[in-house]
């Protein structure tokens, strides 16, 4: 079962919480990172990507970056910007975002669990992408990053939600610049902390890495390092029934034809697929059908019967698009490393394909239908590994909110 425990976050005196949250380290570059924390010294960008406070041309990996990660955490404290809370919490999050609210749990999770299993994951990790955060945990002594975790449905913890959010008064709520609406109530009774542990430790039995694979890997190698602290055997997580959950398609665009005319591919897709001309921008309405643009039109493609597996894997519309189109008919072979293929998050929209291929940046795009919960659930469950780029989650916890010392 599940091991979780509360924790005592590092978190912004509630004045400053605005300007202190910012978006994940890892969707932004050092750019725009620097655009965006452009007057606030208190967003912590400063700390999750530090090297905007250094010379444009500095090594993001070097120690300088770390170092200063470091320098400008501590700055956040001593000018009393941020506070750690005396006691052990578990914290209610619910972000609301066009029409619809999510809830979850932040909570540390046990590394034992990564390590053996109870923790389950469907995406390969990067060395490269490991290091770095191992780096920055390792010279902060902060895990910054939150790794959002997925669990079966629970109408327990769902109440337990309810009712903090009916009987006590929010912690933190404001309105970020994207649109999204964060509000967060500290859990600090005894015996609801109590009955939120028990819970996951009698009835909820695992756990699935939804984002954050690399944060979550970082974390538990960097356990190894502080053997001596209970603190580092633990990772920050924040755990979402998955009736809480949305995913949203993500979307591929292709750069040629490899060397076929618009006529020859349209003929070949015939072989896998159904293909009608739409009218207009299709958004797919169900597994395995595909939405196509190419030379200023729209087509619908449905998959044919007996055209892709029926395994956890191969059902998939990302699995079965990058074996039937790009790699039978483009011949691009690993989507990870392809410059041939990019990838598109569904929050940009269907219009964002089209300017991409209007603007000669690809020649063809394809909108794709999202990646159930229940399918990500299956794939972990496998012991599979999801194609890249596979599921896009909206919208995103922010950092600097709720942060684990160690």
């Amino acid at each position: 079962m599940a091991v979780i425990k509360p924790f005592k976050a590092l978190r912004p005196h509630n004045e400053y919480a605005v300007q202190v949250a910012s978006r994940p380290y890892d969707v932004l570059n050092s750019e725009e990172a620097r655009k965006e924390a452009a007057g606030n010294l208190l967003s912590f960008l400063h700390v999750t990507k530090s090297e905007i406070d250094l010379p444009d041309d500095i090594d993001v990996h070097s120690e300088a970056v770390y170092q200063k990660a470091t320098e400008n955490l501590q700055h956040l404290i001593d000018k009393k910007i941020l506070f750690q809370d005396d006691q052990a919490c578990y914290y209610i999050y619910e972000l609301a975002w066009k029409g619809r609210t999510q809830t979850g749990l932040v909570c540390v999770s046990s590394v034992e669990d990564y390590f053996n299993g109870v923790i389950k994951k469907h995406e390969h990790t990067r060395p490269e992408k490991e290091q770095d955060r191992i780096n920055h945990i390792r010279t902060t002594r902060a895990q910054t990053g939150n790794v959002f975790l997925a669990c079966k449905d629970s109408i327990e913890l769902n109440n337990v939600f309810e009712h903090q959010k009916k009987h006590h008064n929010a912690d933190y709520s404001f309105g970020a610049d994207d649109g999204v609406t964060h509000t967060i109530w500290v859990v600090n009774n005894l015996s609801t902390i109590d009955v939120i542990t028990n819970l996951f430790k009698e009835k909820i039995g695992f756990t699935y890495i939804a984002d954050g694979h690399h944060r979550a890997a970082s974390a538990a190698r960097v356990s190894k390092d502080f053997s001596d602290s209970e603190d580092a055997q633990y990772f920050l997580t924040t755990i979402f029934p998955a009736n809480q959950l949305a995913i949203l398609d993500y979307n591929r665009i292709a750069k040629d034809l490899n060397s076929l005319s618009d006529d020859e591919f349209l003929q070949k897709l015939n072989g896998d697929f159904d293909v009608s001309k739409s009218d207009t921008a299709v958004r797919p309405e169900s597994l395995h059908q595909f939405g196509m643009y190419l030379n200023n039109q729209w087509y619908q493609l449905t998959a044919k019967e007996g055209s892709y597996q029926t395994d956890p894997i191969g059902v998939l519309d990302v699995t079965i698009l990058q074996g039937n189109i790009l790699s039978k008919l483009l011949n691009i072979g690993d989507p990870r490393t392809d410059n041939r293929v990019d990838f598109v998050g569904g929050i940009r929209g269907l219009a964002e394909l089209e300017k991409r291929v209007n603007e000669g940046e690809a020649k063809v795009a394809f909108s794709l239908y999202p990646v159930s919960i229940q399918q990500l659930f299956d794939i972990a469950d496998s012991g599979s590994v999801m194609p890249p780029k596979s599921t896009w989650f909206e919208p995103k916890l922010r950092d600097g909110l709720l942060t684990h010392l160690i």
